[in-house]
């Protein structure tokens, strides 16, 4: 039955695609059986790296993205809003400029229908604590490139891409295509299986110029940002801009910041009258303190400002201390040095076994909160690109790109001694690390009334994943190790759990025509082909620790090389504009997502189980992950309305879940497969301008969403005992309801926004029986433009107000997992939730030369 599902279905979308072109393309589908649950147990711990969805975009001339005249007329009433086309929304430059300056892009993407954005910190640096949904789909099989370099898998330390925060400076983003549909098959990357985002940096400018830019916000937080412009140099044209931003952002509960400074760089060379080449480069170094993980027994009964010891060592040393004592390994008599399973603890005067009273009463005890957690990393991003008019008919894109990233993710382990000073806790630190280098090509050719595409895509990817344990001193007798490093000063590992390198080459193949029949009618069909070989794996394993059965190249970690492929996976939209503003469009795809890599006791991967034997079996049985997503929509463009609607469904094969229970320190980590899910939904948007005169600049935009997601199989997910059937159960951590409006007004030089986003229930546990509540999160901001003063120009003073109602809300789920729940006996809690930030200001000012 379910291999008939997955061949109806693919057949459907085959049939859609063969009827476009004339049955010239046309392809079976074979779906291999389903792979029963594989399970690992490993500890996991805080910081695990985590693993954790399509616009037809043609290039134009120096790569621009082409906007509908009746996209760019909706742009120009709105200002502030965004132009829409078939199932793609461009994000201006204007709707970024709304919020704070500095603020992660994606936040902006959040306020489309149908995408949900949450963060721990308002700016959104936390990596580990920020989270992008589009229609189901996670921002782990979110298709994402910045000009045209493929930045994939988004998720916190991932081995396998870059995040948009870290990979350019937000100020210098013009734009970003939002695709909510199927994805693109133009589209370079392998983490794309519904929806997609192109963003599109700022171009030089044509005069020498310069601009700065100042943030001051709540709880010291600062942000500073500069950039020169060199504007064009000589007669050929070339121009460059280079520019620096440094953020400062304090934590609105504790005395440990969050830090990131970038560099950014473009230079433009056209190239005759109708071509160009451009190169870009980006350095970004961030140190993040994070926030603790919290559970629903942590907030209900330690409250929502729970938070790690740091700097305060000693409450960090006390509750270490409290583990031992309480689970009965010390007998403690008071300070002095006790033995436990051959190491010399030392518990110092000035010192108790202690934890918090309130601590007791939640179901993590003295793990409630750690020492410390975060991160500090160094992303590199360079390409190069060539845009050729080789006729007036024929162009060639051309992108050469590396990146490289290297990382520490790091926590103070109650749990783990430090046998080098006799600290009953330590310092785990993760180090993974990437280099990547690719390039894509593409020929675009427009003959008559068809514009062809034809190109391809390779990657090649080593990828290094390492787990160590430092000494910390004894209370009283030196610093403690921080958290964001310098790394130099932590010394030599007393202890590594696990070694990790593998090589991936990624391959990729796209063609497709964009056929205008008539006027007013754009049918879009093609297909890509899609390669992707990983070898390696463990390398070292340490049973002592957890990981494996043995030690070093016999640790029986997994290890080995596995394929994943796909010759044909079609793509059809049609987009039909007809009377005066309005538009029909449907789209379809199928995607699959190659296998990804992580880490034993880390995300959904095959190299993720805890034995060589349970790697094999999955080798030899897993099939990917395969989605197949239709949408249909109509929407009505004047100058006074703006109105869209839109259906979606998908049906996802073979998707893979991370489910854990137990402990952070002491967790059982499963990867399942889940066989198939179904998924539809349909968002619907409201905007109004309709008035004249003084109140021409009011807009009231409104849009919902609702979306169904739904297991289809009997799949047993517990990773131990017990009956855990995810059939019928819904999708963890994407609320089903969305409700956003956004009142707006602009006059002259000032203007203000009032934005309200409703997020419905969204479930904690797989077996939907914890959730988390409904909340209503509002922002204010008011702006105005004093135009130039003297010899500066575009003077802008900016006022926000964050969470204006102070609202208490969970923003990140899922950052370590999600709970089973029913009988898994983890009761469907996890410490696995992160808090959203506090009601926060911020002001702005900014100026240009």
């Amino acid at each position: 039955m379910r291999d008939g599902q997955f061949l109806r279905a693919r057949l459907l979308g085959t049939a859609v695609l063969s009827s476009v072109i004339g049955g010239l393309i046309a392809a079976p589908a074979f779906a291999r059986a389903a792979a029963e649950p594989a399970t690992a147990s490993a500890p996991s711990a805080k910081k695990a790296a985590h693993a954790a969805p399509k616009s037809r975009h043609v290039p134009g001339p120096a790569a621009q993205p082409v906007v509908p005249r009746a996209a760019a007329e909706a742009l120009d009433v709105l200002g502030s809003r965004h132009a829409s086309h078939s199932a793609e929304t461009s994000v201006t430059r204007a709707m970024l400029e709304s919020q704070v300056a500095g603020t992660n892009i994606l936040k902006a993407v959040g306020q489309l229908p149908g995408v949900s954005f949450s963060s721990s910190d308002p700016l959104g640096l936390d990596t580990w604590g920020t989270s992008v949904y589009v229609r189901g789909f996670f921002q782990d099989s979110i298709g994402m490139t910045l000009d045209g370099v493929p930045l994939n898998d988004q998720t916190y330390i991932s081995v396998n891409g870059i995040n948009i925060a870290d990979a350019w400076i937000s100020d210098d983003i013009q734009g970003v295509e939002v695709s909510q549909g199927a994805g693109g098959v133009d589209l370079p990357g392998n983490s794309s299986l519904g929806g997609t985002m192109r963003f599109h940096t700022t171009d030089p400018k044509d005069r020498t110029a310069a601009k700065v830019s100042q943030v001051f916000g709540s709880y010291g937080t600062l942000r500073t940002y500069v950039r020169a412009d060199s504007g064009v140099l000589n007669r050929s044209g070339t121009k460059f801009y280079i520019a620096y931003q440094r953020s400062d952002e304090r934590k609105y509960d504790a005395a440990t910041p969050g830090f990131m400074q970038t560099v950014n760089a473009k230079l433009v060379q056209p190239v005759g009258s109708d071509s160009r080449i451009t190169a870009s480069f980006n350095w970004n170094n961030a140190a993040v303190w994070g926030y603790a993980d919290k559970s629903l027994s942590i907030l209900q009964n330690a409250g929502w400002r729970t938070e790690s010891w740091a700097p305060n060592y000693r409450g960090g040393y006390n509750a270490s201390e409290y583990t031992y004592v309480n689970s009965g390994l010390v007998n403690y008599t008071g300070p002095g040095t006790y033995n436990v399973g051959g190491t010399n603890l030392i518990f110092p005067a000035g010192t108790s076994p202690t934890i918090p009273a309130s601590w007791a009463l939640t179901d993590q005890g003295a793990e409630t909160a750690f020492y410390d957690a975060g991160q500090a990393s160094q992303d590199f991003l360079g390409h190069i690109n060539a845009d050729l008019a080789l006729t007036d008919r024929l162009r060639w894109n051309t992108v050469f790109y590396g990146a490289a990233y290297d990382g520490h993710a790091t926590y103070g382990a109650p749990t783990t001694p430090s046998p080098g000073t006799g600290a009953p806790l330590s310092e785990e630190v993760w180090q993974p690390s990437y280099q990547r280098f690719g390039f894509t090509s593409a020929f675009t050719w427009r003959i008559g009334h068809h514009t062809i595409s034809a190109g391809g895509w390779y990657e090649n990817n080593s990828q290094r994943a390492d787990l160590f344990w430092y000494n910390e001193p004894v209370y009283g007798q030196g610093a403690p190790l921080q958290t964001v490093g310098p790394y130099t000063t932590y010394g030599p590992a007393f202890m590594q759990g696990y070694g990790f390198k593998w090589t991936t080459n990624s391959f990729q193949f796209h063609l497709m025509d964009a056929w205008r029949p008539v006027e007013g009618l754009t049918v879009t069909y093609g297909f890509r082909s899609v390669l992707q070989t990983t070898a390696g794996g463990a390398y070292y394993g340490n049973v002592n620790a957890g990981y494996g059965t043995g030690v070093g190249a016999d640790s029986g970690l997994p290890n080995g090389s596995m394929t994943s492929a796909a010759a044909f996976l079609p793509a059809v939209n049609l987009d039909y504009h007809f009377g005066r503003g309005h538009e029909v469009y449907f789209d379809f795809a199928e995607n699959m997502r190659p296998f990804m890599v992580a880490p034993s006791g880390g995300e959904v991967s095959p190299w993720a189980v805890s034995s060589q034997d349970t790697f094999k079996s999955l080798q030899h049985s897993l099939p990917n992950e395969r989605d197949f997503s239709y949408v249909v929509g109509y929407r009505y463009t004047s100058r006074k309305i703006q109105a869209s609607v839109d259906g979606y469904h998908s049906d996802a094969y073979n998707r893979l879940i991370s489910a854990s229970v137990g402990s952070l320190n002491n967790p059982v980590t499963s990867v399942v497969n889940s066989k198939h899910a179904t998924m539809w939904g349909a968002d619907a948007s409201l905007t109004v301008q309709p008035f004249e005169g003084l109140a021409r600049g009011l807009t009231w935009t409104n849009s919902i969403s609702y979306n169904h997601f739904a297991y289809a199989d009997h799949v047993n997910i517990c990773p131990l005992d017990g009956d855990c059937d995810i059939k019928g159960k819904q999708m963890v951590a994407y609320p089903p309801l969305m409700y956003k409006t956004s009142l707006g007004y602009e006059y002259k030089g000032a203007s203000a926004h009032f934005d309200v986003n409703y997020y419905g229930k969204r479930y904690f546990s797989y077996l939907n029986d914890t959730s988390i509540a409904p909340y209503w999160l509002a922002n204010l901001g008011a702006k105005y433009r004093f135009g130039n003063l003297s010899v500066l120009k575009n003077v802008t003073l900016a006022f926000e107000v964050y969470n204006l109602f102070n609202q208490k809300y969970i923003a990140m789920m899922g950052e370590n997992g999600f709970p089973i729940g029913g009988q898994s006996g983890d009761g469907g809690d996890y410490q696995s939730l992160e808090r959203g930030a506090v009601r926060e200001y911020f002001g702005t000012i900014s100026a240009e030369y």
